[in-house]
C-alpha cells in the first residue's frame, strides 16, 4: 500500500515543477477540457510563498494543488490540483484538496474561497466541503484572475457570453466551517515568516 506524505511545498520541491506541469498537461489532453496553463515560475513562486500542496510517495511526485488571492485578498482559489497517474483512484485529490482548503482557510479566514471547475470529482469534494454552486457574477471581478483562463482551451466560449458561462461550474465557499485537516506547526511558523515578510 502507497503511503503519501502531504505538506505544504517549499524550496525543496522546486524540482519536481517540470513534472507537475507535464502531469497537468497531459490530464487536459485525456480529458479534453480545460485546464489553465501555468509557466514553471508560476509554481515555483507558489511554492516559495507557501501557497502550495505537494504530495510524495516517498521521493516520487504524487500530487500538487496551489492557492491565489484575488480583489485585495477577499477571494481565494484553490486550483491547480493534479494527482499523477500513478497513484489515481487511492483518495490522493481529496487529501490534498483538503490540505490547500485548510491553508486557505488558516491563511486567509475571512477570504470566500472559490472554485471553477469541469471535473466531477472536484465538484463533489467541493460539495464535501461546503462550496455552493453560484453564478459567475458572484466570483471576483479582479481581471488578473480572469486572464488565469487564457490558458484554457474553452476560453472562447468564456469570450463569447461576456463571462456570464463558461464549460466550468463556479462554486464558492462561506467561510464559517471547520478544517478538514491539520498543517504542521513548524510549516505554519514558515507561513507566518513569509506573510510578515510580504506584509513588511
Amino acid at each position: 500500500m502507497d503511503e503519501f506524505k502531504i505538506e505544504v511545498a517549499g524550496e525543496q520541491h522546486l524540482r519536481y515543477v517540470d513534472e507537475i506541469l507535464q502531469t497537468i498537461e497531459s490530464a487536459a489532453k485525456v480529458r479534453g477540457t480545460g485546464i489553465a496553463k501555468r509557466k514553471p515560475e508560476y509554481v515555483a513562486q507558489k511554492m516559495m510563498e507557501a501557497k502550495a500542496v505537494i504530495a510524495l510517495c516517498g521521493e516520487r511526485f504524487a500530487g500538487f494543488s496551489y492557492i491565489e488571492t484575488w480583489g485585495d485578498k477577499h477571494y481565494v482559489t484553490t486550483s491547480g490540483l493534479i494527482v499523477h497517474p500513478d497513484f489515481r483512484g487511492k483518495g490522493l485529490a481529496k487529501k490534498i484538496k483538503d490540505m490547500t482548503f485548510t491553508l486557505a482557510r488558516l491563511r486567509w479566514p475571512q477570504a470566500k474561497i472559490f472554485s471553477l471547475t469541469s471535473g466531477a470529482a472536484v465538484m463533489a469534494m467541493n460539495t464535501q466541503l461546503g462550496y455552493k454552486p453560484v453564478t459567475f457574477a458572484d466570483l471576483t471581478d479582479d481581471e488578473s484572475f480572469w486572464k488565469g483562463c487564457e490558458g484554457c482551451v474553452n476560453v472562447d466560449v468564456l469570450k463569447r457570453t461576456g463571462r456570464k458561462y463558461c464549460i466550468c461550474t463556479a462554486m464558492l465557499y462561506d467561510p464559517q466551517e471547520q478544517l478538514p485537516a491539520k498543517i504542521s506547526d513548524e510549516d505554519m511558523t514558515r507561513i507566518r515568516n513569509i506573510d510578515s515578510k510580504l506584509n513588511a
